[in-house]
């Protein structure tokens, strides 16, 4: 090849490799990104529950899942029937109905829950207990005061269906006005009866 040629060739640069181009990003981007991971993480915040297991676990069993199934008619008061005896009877009597040793006798089984009739059960937390009571071939002396006096006809009605309906208890379920009924024979001022006295009574 000629000298004239080669002068005429363009001169390959002295290092074949590509260089970086320097880009400068906006920095209105940076801004309105940060912005949004902001937004959305304040908003997981609010609604996104945390992978709490209340709002992400799946039940342990099909009870489980039925507590939170809305319920009307005889299942809704017998589940506020529930609430209601936990709230005031269960502390004495056990959430299970077993009742605990020298405080109180249990409920489950027992044959003042279980009778054909309500109406000395019904007496029991309208006018409480002072003294002597048999239960399940037990004595218990007690003092209970008229732990149901101050709750309504209805929610009365439900704890005693419940607790009549629980544990194994197989009786028929009690009203608000069978409440209303039996509350309105008491008088104005109820003395607490002992079991014989209970026992004495009609069912």
């Amino acid at each position: 090849m000629s000298d004239e040629i080669k002068s005429s060739l363009p001169t390959p640069p002295a290092d074949p490799q590509p260089g970086a181009v320097q880009s400068n990003l906006p920095i209105w981007i940076v801004v309105l990104t940060l912005i949004l991971v902001f937004i959305g993480g304040l908003y997981f915040d609010q609604h996104g529950g945390w992978f709490k297991a209340q709002v992400y676990g799946p039940y342990a069993s099909a009870d489980q899942l039925e507590l939170y199934q809305p319920k009307s008619g005889a299942a809704a008061a017998l589940a506020h029937g529930k609430v209601v005896y936990e709230q005031v009877c269960g502390l004495c009597h056990g959430v299970d109905g077993l009742g605990k040793p020298g405080q109180a006798p249990p409920l489950a089984g027992s044959e003042w829950v279980t009778s054909a009739g309500f109406n000395r059960l019904a007496h029991i937390p309208l006018v409480g207990v002072n003294g002597g009571i048999k239960v399940q071939g037990k004595d218990w002396n007690m003092a209970m005061a008229a732990m149901g006096a101050a709750l309504p006809d209805a929610d009365l009605a439900s704890v005693l269906t419940y607790i009549r309906s629980s544990w194994g208890n197989k009786a028929s379920e009690v009203t608000g006005d069978d409440i209303h009924r039996i509350r309105g024979t008491l008088g104005t001022h109820p003395a607490p009866m002992s079991g014989d006295q209970m026992s004495a009574m009609p069912e």
